[in-house]
């Protein structure tokens, strides 16, 4: 659709999985997009590879959401290069997952700080762009962020607290323009938690579907804002 065209949005963690299923949807759109990725090779590789198919141009960008001057570099980088923001996506995302008598402080550390802490961090460093684009925000928390489970005690804390987090900053920020939602996945096949994605996975949601569906958001009429959408594999196996 032509007012998507050279539209830019800016995905943490865009290199595989669901981060980069959402940057092939948008670039089909014609927008441009940078990914993001802690090291420089694996986000310029990814980009080089989105390069190949979309309509509109990707850009690898080095940074780590646990680090506000990181990601305020990562902004500059994509002012420089596109000269707007109008679309963050913020997808990094990790999980360590043990009984709380086995989670060690660092384990739960890095959970917190890339879950939760990243995204508050992503969103201050572009919060002045997407208001002056009147853009939207798009936070990929999980069903974990509604639905507890044992040994999920630290991956739980940082999805609730995100799902909170961003439903708080929709009414933050819905008086100036910016739409913001949550995207609360179940089963996703991708590297999550060192899975290798296989034909044993096809049963669960393909990280082209939640591509397919920020696109739908985007597309939506701007009256309407579905703040806080969960999705799930529509037929898992039986247990």
């Amino acid at each position: 659709m032509e007012k998507f065209k050279n539209k830019v949005a800016l995905i943490t963690g865009g290199t595989k999985g669901i981060g980069k299923g959402v940057a092939e949807a948008l670039l089909e759109l014609g927008m441009n997009v940078a990914i993001t990725s802690r090291t420089l090779t694996a986000a310029e590789k990814a980009a080089e590879e989105l390069n190949k198919s979309g309509k509109g141009k990707a850009l690898g960008v080095k940074a780590d959401v646990r680090s506000m001057e990181s990601q305020v570099q990562a902004v500059d980088a994509v002012l420089k290069e596109f000269g707007q923001i109008d679309v963050l996506v913020a997808n990094a995302g990790l999980g360590h997952f043990a009984s709380i008598t086995d989670l060690t402080a660092d384990e739960w550390q890095e959970t917190i700080d890339t879950n939760l802490t990243g995204v508050f961090y992503s969103v201050k460093a572009c919060l002045n762009e997407l208001k002056s684009s009147k853009g939207y925000i798009f936070t990929i928390s999980s069903l974990a962020g509604t639905n507890f489970f044992a040994n999920g005690s630290a991956y739980n804390a940082s999805k609730f607290g995100l799902t909170g987090f961003t439903q708080a900053i929709m009414l933050d920020l819905r008086q100036d323009d910016v739409k913001v939602s949550t995207i609360m996945p179940g089963s996703v096949a991708t590297h999550f938690n060192g899975n290798e994605p296989s034909k044993e996975d096809a049963w669960k949601i393909q990280s082209e579907d939640i591509g397919e569906l920020v696109v739908d958001l985007l597309k939506m009429n701007p009256r309407t804002l579905p703040s806080k959408i969960e999705v799930r594999p529509s037929k898992p196996p039986k247990k």
